[in-house]
């Protein structure tokens, strides 16, 4: 070090980062929790609202102008994942990642100029898509059906907490755990992805709630699915009745037919929603139509 460097350092010393809290924590989830989709745009994505979650803990951890400047412009840049399990999980890690940075710089371990910053946004680039897959797959394939079959007898019946509910628990819940992967990702870093994609507590929690979204389906399937065979004749005087021989050997068999259809449809052809449903009108109507549903 020159002896210029050393006066600069002297006169202009770096403020070593802020503590980071389970507080500081709380208030960048609930930012990215609330602000997730708001600022989307087409070159950066969800970048702003990352941005605007780091923020108040950015400026605890670069008491520098030019770190905290620096820190901005490497947040802004294109980023997009699943608001729950990769924006929790990646937001907790980013923070880590960039209080570790901090501290190198304020003890002067790091040099400014050093591809660590790169890193920490490799590392964002890099986890957003598997998470995403994961927290698409969970949150809006499974828990938001298991509630919705849960209360959707209330609605059927007119009671208007049917409709309500369920979106309340599924924001209360789904931000509760959010928030335990902002503190898993905070207090294990990188490594906190391998906890959430091959930790055994996780596993069986994915695990349980893909039983219990197959047994709610295939309740959903049984009680809302109203397929019926019109379908009878006579014969030596005596009338044989369609429908009451299929619900002697399983009830609830045409419906279990119908969905499986589906299915096998969705599997071949994959998730063409208008196509199966119009195909599926056209079928019916004309097995409707000929007297055999």
């Amino acid at each position: 070090m020159t002896v210029s460097e050393e006066l600069v350092n002297k006169t202009n010393p770096i403020v070593p980062p802020e503590e980071i809290t389970t507080k500081d924590l709380a208030k960048s989830w609930f930012r990215w929790w609330y602000a997730n989709e708001i600022p989307h745009s087409f070159d950066r994505m969800i970048a702003p609202s990352l941005l605007w979650a780091l923020m108040p803990v950015l400026r605890k951890l670069y008491k520098d102008k030019q770190h905290l400047k620096e820190a901005y412009e490497r947040h802004a840049q294109f980023y997009n994942t699943q608001a729950i399990w990769g924006g929790g999980t990646i937001l907790g890690i980013t923070i880590s990642l960039e209080e570790a940075r901090a501290k190198e710089l304020a003890d002067g371990s790091a040099d400014p100029d050093s591809e660590e910053s790169g890193i920490i946004n490799a590392t964002k680039v890099g986890l957003m898509g598997p998470l995403a897959g994961i927290g698409d797959a969970i949150d809006s394939g499974t828990v938001q059906y298991i509630l919705l079959a849960i209360f959707l007898p209330w609605a059927q019946a007119g009671n208007g907490l049917g409709a309500l509910i369920p979106w309340v628990a599924f924001v209360a819940l789904t931000y509760t755990y959010g928030f335990y992967f902002v503190k898993l990702g905070h207090r294990l870093g990188r490594a906190a992805v391998s906890e959430i994609v091959g930790g055994r507590n996780i596993k069986r929690i994915i695990n349980g709630l893909s039983v219990l979204g197959i047994f709610m389906m295939g309740i959903l399937a049984a009680s809302y699915v109203k397929v019926e065979s019109g379908l009878k004749w006579n014969i030596s005087g005596k009338e044989f009745v369609l429908q009451k021989i299929f619900d002697q050997i399983l009830p609830g068999l045409l419906p279990l037919l119908t969905v499986l259809g589906v299915y096998w449809y969705f599997s071949k052809k994959g998730l063409k929603i208008t196509q199966a449903l119009i195909g599926m009108s056209v079928i019916l109507g004309v097995l409707a139509g000929v007297g055999i549903l």
